[in-house]
C-alpha cells in the first residue's frame, strides 16, 4: 500500500525534525594559504533541533569542501552533501527556446 506524499512535507533528513531552508546565499571566501578569493554557497536551515548551515566551497582540485555549522557541526562530508542536496530549492522548469525568429 502506497503512502500519500504531501507537498507541504519537508525533505527527510535523518537526525533532523521538520528541516526548513531559510536561505541560500553565494558569498566570497578566503582560505589560509591562498591569495585567491573564491565563492561558496551557504545554505541556512532551521529545524526543531535548532538552526545551522551547510557551507560548500569548491577547492582548487575541483572537489567540493563541506562545512557544517550549528546543528550540522561535526557531520561527515558525505552526510552534509546529502542534506545539502535534499534542502536545495527545486530546479526551475526549463523554458522552451523560442528560436531566432526571422
Amino acid at each position: 500500500m502506497a503512502q500519500d506524499a504531501t507537498p507541504e512535507a519537508g525533505p527527510v533528513i535523518p537526525g533532523l525534525t521538520n528541516p526548513r531552508r531559510l536561505s541560500l546565499d553565494r558569498f566570497p571566501i578566503r582560505t589560509r594559504g591562498s591569495g585567491v578569493t573564491r565563492s561558496g554557497w551557504r545554505l541556512a536551515v532551521s529545524c526543531d533541533e535548532g538552526s545551522g548551515a551547510i557551507v560548500i566551497l569548491e577547492a582548487e582540485d575541483g572537489e567540493p569542501l563541506h562545512r557544517g555549522e550549528g546543528v550540522f557541526l561535526g557531520w561527515p562530508a558525505t552526510r552534509l552533501e546529502e542534506a545539502y542536496r535534499r534542502l536545495l530549492p527545486p530546479a526551475p522548469d526549463p523554458q522552451p527556446d523560442p528560436g531566432q525568429g526571422g
